[in-house]
């Protein structure tokens, strides 16, 4: 019986050392060498979407993903995966546990990847018929079989607590609706209005980037990883700034905070208080 095993993947190929069988000599992509032609003449988004897509990506693909990675890579600290960062940043926890913190929390369906997830299959299956996304917005639970994830509370791509279209997301829906070489940004830039007054509620920025990885031709798990990817940076730098400036400063609700067993009552020094 022999020792050796093989591993099937469709999406890389090594080329072993001569003098050393476990280390690469050359690394292909689908085909393309990386070290020797990817890496000097690619751009990363046109990486990232040949190791999701296995094409080469065109330049306008590649600038949509390069866009798109510039208005999700900090969704700011009032994100939930975000504030999961912060809270391990400032509660001492290694750093890599504020990353994992972040893709769990923002792994869910209010404003998470299954979110996406949800619209990015609903793309699939509507396309641009106005009519059934309307229906679908209306009562987005319609079909529901029990699953690890509970029924979805809000329209989905919508911000269940906004009052109107936040700026940014509005900015960014103009700006990536304008160089995508799909449709479905365009479609949702002409609908916005209607869509929220079918909702009750203003768009929100997962129903932009659903759309994006839709005009990008990707699959809903495929949205998932990298949605969860690229809002990475921002968890990690607020994660990083609150560790340093340490959990008296950490940005929490004071009057809401009650120890039931205040060292300061004990003549020591009162740590209870928050800067806000």
């Amino acid at each position: 019986m022999s020792d050796t095993f093989e591993l099937h993947s469709s999406i890389w190929r090594e080329e072993p050392q001569a003098e050393n069988p476990f280390t690469a000599e050359r690394c292909f992509a689908y085909g393309y060498d990386v070290y020797g032609d990817v890496l000097p003449k690619s751009s990363w988004p046109e990486y990232l979407l040949l190791l999701f897509t296995g094409e080469r990506p065109t330049a306008e693909a590649a600038m949509l993903l390069e866009k798109l990675a510039i208005a999700l890579a900090n969704p700011g600290p009032r994100e939930p995966s975000v504030r999961a960062a912060m809270n391990g940043g400032v509660g001492g926890s290694v750093d890599a546990a504020s990353l994992i913190a972040a893709l769990a929390v923002g792994a869910g369906q209010y404003g998470g990847s299954h979110e996406v997830y949800l619209l990015v299959e609903t793309w699939n299956r509507l396309g641009a018929d106005l009519d059934g996304w309307k229906r679908y917005l209306a009562q987005p639970n319609q079909g529901y079989r029990e699953d690890v994830w509970s029924p979805i509370e809000h329209a989905p791509g919508f911000d269940p607590h906004g009052v109107h279209c936040a700026k940014p997301v509005l900015q960014s829906l103009t700006f990536l609706a304008e160089v995508s070489p799909g449709s479905a940004l365009a479609w949702l830039c002409v609908h916005r209005s209607e869509l929220e007054h079918q909702c009750g509620l203003p768009l929100a920025m997962s129903a932009v980037a659903a759309a994006a990885f839709q005009d990008l031709g990707l699959s809903g798990s495929q949205a998932i990883m990298l949605y969860l990817m690229l809002r990475l940076p921002g968890a990690a730098v607020h994660a990083l700034e609150q560790e340093k400036l340490g959990w008296k400063r950490f940005p929490a609700y004071g009057p809401a905070i009650h120890l039931s067993d205040d060292p300061g009552a004990l003549g020591t020094p009162d740590v209870s208080r928050f800067e806000l």
